[in-house]
């Protein structure tokens, strides 16, 4: 930021900072644009970390008519496949299908823009959607065409499906396992092309003067003004804020936003788990509406709601969601029975849906597209990013960054499309001999070296520098230690406790966070900033009333795992 206060002056300012903003500023970046992206919270911390983990063309979006939208994910899912192999994987995905007709008639109507309730799609339905997806990948070819089955071998693969099914249909899309992180590759991708790209989180601008506009680190309180030339509003669910925020009062643009709500709980029952057989179960619940139901690093998720919502910052998984979810997976596996204390975590996030008046949330378009507003009073341009789902990231950046190159008078001179990055960047096609390799180099146990190229990919390295940097030591949770938390803690703009638990590793998300290792976190990055005790307890409390009011997860709950883990550790050493 030292640039920006000798020169306030910057080509963009990209509001935002989840995986479309970054994308975005990415793309700017690296055609060495001056850019500057501000994020009022996290990276990646909005509907960026509230996503159902899958990558995914979008099956149901054919029933609207939106092929485009089908052809452009699916390229971008197979570009994610190839340019980001260590945290997008190939899903094999199962339809259970409980009709032969059903769905024909009112996917038609549906497909000629009339409103009608969801109906069950039938084996015809899912029949002619699955051709369409596999004659747009004719052509890459990565992963196999779709199969049915009937009833009877069905029931022999997953016999607690319900037994009311006909038969099923098997397609590949893929899944994430660290969404988050990716956000945090890709910027740092970003700010490595040079001095012009700056980035900064837990900030906000404000209004100045006319073309001007006051920039807060919210951290360190610092104030200093930024005159940009464009402005780039990419903050999805709080867009129709921000533009009252980037436009006087009697300029105000109509809203461009409606988003949905979507909830997901994280379940874990090995039983569960195993029953998939690593599949994930893409199911219609008796209302039509489509749920979903995978392994997710050893636990199991399942989702997920369409509830519309008027606050962004409210959207929390409500009781009546958590019924709804367990009602549904009730209904695909009815010998299921899922307790309690088994839902280790919840979360939930906004689509950032353009604004409709239609009645049933499933019409609303899911595609995505800019618009350029003006400022009556001199002000900046505002590019506006509406919509967007988190598979066509890369080519939704890449749609703003050209339409804002074409507004400041710049060419395109770097292509994204197979661009790889962090992790990614050499990955090896030999997964094992890699762990190996990096064993016997650096000493590190063979496990070991396995859980950072699981984590990090090819950038294990790094992480395995640093540790062997300094003295380390194990933490309560066995698989981290201290240097490798503090390593994240130094490089990757990380302020806040949740920042580390919650984005930039998967212990909350996967149940595996205990009230000791959230000690533990806290006392190293409390060390790293130097807080004082009473900051360090504000700290505390934050991240413990996030936790159980964002999550569903008390304090309780993180305190009775510390136990769990002593019998888990004690278990592991008996037996080893």
């Amino acid at each position: 930021m030292d640039g920006l206060r000798q020169s306030p002056k910057v080509d963009v300012c990209v509001l935002g900072g989840g995986i479309n903003g970054i994308s975005a500023f990415r793309e700017l970046a690296l055609q060495g644009a001056s850019v500057l992206l501000v994020e009022k919270g996290d990276y990646c911390s909005g509907a960026s970390a509230a996503l159902s983990r899958m990558v995914h063309g979008g099956l149901r979006y054919l029933e609207n008519g939106e092929f485009s939208l089908v052809r452009e994910s699916l390229v971008e899912r197979d570009r994610l496949l190839r340019n980001a192999p260590h945290y997008v994987a190939p899903l094999p995905t199962t339809v259970p299908i409980f009709d032969v007709f059903s769905g024909l008639a009112n996917g038609i109507v549906r497909f000629l823009g009339l409103t009608r309730r969801p109906s069950r799609r039938g084996a015809v339905a899912v029949k002619a959607g699955l051709g369409i997806y596999d004659f747009l990948t004719r052509k890459r070819a990565l992963m196999p065409r779709h199969q049915f089955r009937g009833r009877k071998s069905t029931l022999e693969k997953w016999p607690a499906l319900n037994p009311a099914i006909l038969s099923s249909a098997t397609y590949h899309d893929a899944w994430v396992s660290h969404p988050e992180r990716i956000g945090i590759e890709l910027l740092r991708d970003a700010l490595s092309a040079g001095t012009h790209a700056g980035a900064l989180n837990y900030a906000v601008i404000e209004q100045a003067e006319v073309g001007e506009f006051l920039l807060r680190d919210c951290i360190s309180a610092e104030k200093f003004p930024i005159r940009p030339r464009l402005v780039i509003n990419a903050t999805g669910g709080w867009i129709d804020m921000a533009n009252g925020m980037l436009f006087p009062a009697d300029d105000r643009p109509a809203p461009l936003m409606g988003g949905t709500k979507g909830s997901h709980l994280i379940i874990d029952n090995p039983a569960l788990r195993d029953m998939l057989d690593g599949h994930m179960i893409y199911y219609e619940n008796e209302d039509g509406r489509i749920c979903i139901l995978f392994p997710y690093l050893g636990k199991v998720l399942v989702g997920s709601t369409d509830i519309r919502v008027d606050d962004p910052d409210a959207a929390r998984c409500e009781a009546e969601e958590r019924d709804y979810i367990l009602q549904s997976l009730a209904f695909v596996l009815p010998g299921v029975r899922i307790q309690p204390e088994e839902i280790v975590f919840q979360f939930a996030g906004v689509r950032p849906l353009p604004a409709s008046n239609d009645s049933f949330t499933g019409r609303i378009p899911r595609d995505h597209f800019c618009t350029l507003l003006e400022a009556r009073d001199g002000g900046p341009p505002v590019l506006c990013m509406i919509g967007g789902k988190w598979t066509t990231f890369r080519s939704f950046g890449e749609l703003a960054a050209d339409m804002a190159l074409q507004r400041l008078g710049h060419s395109r001179g770097v292509e994204t499309t197979d661009r790889t990055f962090g992790g990614g960047r050499g990955f090896p096609k030999d997964r094992s001999g890699w762990i190996r390799d990096l064993s016997e180099s650096t000493g590190l146990p063979p496990d070991r070296a396995a859980t950072l190229f699981e984590r990090y990919g090819t950038d294990a390295k790094d992480v395995v520098r640093f540790t062997a940097a300094g003295a380390d030591h194990r933490l309560p949770h066995a698989g981290y230690s201290a240097r490798e938390l503090l390593h994240l803690i130094r490089t990757e703009a990380v302020e806040h406790l949740d920042d580390l638990l919650l984005r930039r590793t998967t212990l909350a998300i996967t149940g595996e966070l205990s009230l000791d290792m959230t000690e533990a976190a806290l006392d190293l990055l409390a060390a790293e900033k130097g807080w004082s005790a009473p900051r360090k307890a504000e700290e505390r409390s934050r991240f413990l009333t996030l936790m159980r009011e964002r999550h569903g997860v008390a304090e309780a709950t993180l305190s009775a795992r510390n136990e769990q883990r002593s019998e888990l550790c004690e278990t592991t050493a008996r037996s080893g």
